[in-house]
């Protein structure tokens, strides 16, 4: 029998060996759910709207962009039926398939979010270190070629979820669970497939992404006349923005939301050889940093509006596009 109670029978008798108390949850995820929905569902319809104003004059980083705001969307619709259902402490009414699917979009926003912001990243890479090369590699149809491959990857990753993700009655109110990870019975498993998607959509992007920024620094620290070679002034503002933000996303949102998964999964795996002292303790740690995780999707529209030109831009020609219709109108005899 495994050795934690997953926080469905809070405070009360239970079969398994640990009994969470875990109430700060029924207020911490529907509350940090809601704001994460209203706030990045009004960013990201404004970066959409953006985005395909500009459809006509797009560039790689624009795809790029737009496939990750697509991502976030579509995670963010589902917050929702989250929030409802943490709100009325675990007790899923809306059957299993929507489980199944509200869990497969958080783990394709999760890391979909994770590899396009490589994208961007890279592009920007090759536009700084090898300016020569990414005029030849870094192309809009190419970005679209990649943005495809991504697509494919993740879902492909993320397929196993739809199996793994289980509802469940349990408590003596015989309330439906859905699990955020698996039934008890599949976790063995489940902990073996986590890790090697963490491994290879996070942990190595993440060292590749750190790569990259160690060698845009450097060359962005040379002299002004060796730096010039390879972007403009203004080009050079916006790479250090654009590396300031993506690593705010990692560092805030998705290291410490792995870090965390990882020790509570490695400690229900290893079931009595922990405390459950210790195995409550990682798991509030694990649930206190899933709301940075889905923090992600209000802090990506920032890397557009921070990191380029094309939103102010945009928006500069419209407010002085209104402003000269006013005036014409104005001064038109009536």
């Amino acid at each position: 029998m495994t050795a934690f109670s997953n926080g469905t029978y809070n405070g009360s008798l239970s079969p398994y060996r640990c009994v969470f108390h875990e109430d700060f949850k029924y207020i911490l995820l529907p509350v940090s759910y809601s704001v994460v929905f209203v706030v990045g569902l009004i960013l990201n319809i404004v970066t959409l709207y953006v985005i395909l104003v500009q459809r006509h004059n797009w560039k790689p980083s624009s795809v790029y962009m737009f496939n990750l705001t697509i991502c976030d969307t579509l995670y963010i619709l589902t917050l929702p039926f989250l929030i409802y259902y943490y709100a009325d402490e675990n007790d899923w009414p809306f059957g299993e398939p929507l489980c199944k699917l509200i869990r497969f979009l958080f783990y394709t926003n999760l890391y979909g979010s994770i590899l396009f912001l490589c994208c961007i990243s890279l592009h920007r890479f090759l536009g700084i270190c090898y300016p020569m090369h990414s005029l030849r590699w870094a192309s809009t149809g190419r970005a679209r070629l990649v943005s495809a491959g991504v697509w494919v990857v993740v879902v492909l990753f993320q397929a196993p979820v739809l199996y793994f993700s289980r509802t469940r009655k349990a408590g003596p109110e015989r309330d439906t669970t859905c699990y955020d990870t698996t039934s008890e019975d599949l976790f063995d498993s489940f902990m073996v497939y986590s890790t090697a998607v963490s491994v290879l959509l996070f942990a190595m992007p993440f060292m590749v992404l750190m790569v990259c920024y160690g060698l845009m620094v450097r060359k962005l620290l040379e002299t002004p006349y060796m730096a010039a070679e390879a972007a403009s002034a203004r080009s050079r503002q916006k790479s250090v923005k654009m590396i300031i933000i993506v690593l705010a996303v990692f560092m805030l949102c998705f290291l410490p939301f792995h870090l965390t998964r990882s020790l509570y999964y490695s400690f229900r795996y290893l079931d009595e050889q922990i405390s459950c002292s210790q195995l409550e303790a990682s798991s509030i740690a694990y649930k206190v940093t899933r709301p940075l995780a889905s923090a992600n999707s209000c802090l990506d529209p920032v890397l557009y509006f921070m990191a380029g030109q094309g939103f102010r831009r945009n928006i500069t020609k419209k407010s002085k596009y209104r402003q000269t219709v006013k005036i014409r109108t104005m001064s038109t005899p009536m």
